[in-house]
């Protein structure tokens, strides 16, 4: 992918860090006192602030040589969102049951993964890019699916091999953990040393990309 290092923001910064999904909401206030209310995004967009994670100056060194090799907001990367990183609840593992991915028609091969937010009222289905390698699983009808055999991933897509094509009807679900494509959000980053035994940033702004 041009201008995307697939590469993973150091985890123990990510983990410290403070963030999560951003939207942006058009509101008019009509004569009536009532508003009007317009979705300008159709995607939630996800904003970090990863300064809070940097704790020791070796957190510090390592926030540094990863933001000159991405040269600031240059090339975007791996970021694994400390509370939402997987298709299920962040307590557990994945299990082929998480997510549904779609139906089959005896002819469709492809099926996105995705990660549904919400249930009863408007679910919002938002579309997984970076799925972490070796931790998406697969069932059709309940049934599992043996990743490199029946299936392989490949940009965020479940792709079925011949011979392992889901039927007409045939429920196709899955789990899987996930990184977030960004970039960092600033060309500068402002280092405090003022205390000896650790450095502090300020602010680490990254925010998400599409890819």
């Amino acid at each position: 992918m041009d201008g995307f290092h697939d590469v993973r923001f150091p985890l123990a910064v990510a983990f410290g860090a403070t963030g999560g999904p951003e939207r942006r909401t058009e509101i008019v206030t009509l004569g009536s006192g009532r508003e009007a209310r317009n979705q300008r995004w159709a995607m939630s967009r996800r904003r970090y602030d990863a300064g809070t994670g940097v704790k020791h100056r070796d957190d510090l060194q390592q926030v540094l040589e990863f933001f000159e090799e991405r040269r600031g907001r240059l090339y975007g990367f791996r970021y694994r969102d400390p509370i939402d990183h997987k298709s299920c609840a962040p307590s557990v593992a994945p299990s082929e049951s998480d997510q549904r991915l779609g139906f089959g028609d005896g002819t469709r091969t492809s099926f996105p993964l995705i990660k549904r937010y919400g249930d009863a009222f408007a679910p919002y289905d938002r579309r997984i890019h970076l799925p972490v390698e070796g931790t998406v699983v697969v069932a059709v009808n309940g049934v599992s699916q043996a990743e490199g055999t029946a299936f392989q991933v490949v940009d965020g897509v479940v792709e079925f091999e011949p011979g392992f094509v889901p039927g007409d009807g045939d429920v196709v679900r899955a789990g899987f953990q996930f990184d977030v494509p960004v970039r960092f959000d600033t060309d500068r980053l402002d280092v405090n040393l003022s205390r000896f035994e650790s450095g502090t940033i300020p602010t680490i702004p990254i925010v998400e990309i599409v890819l």
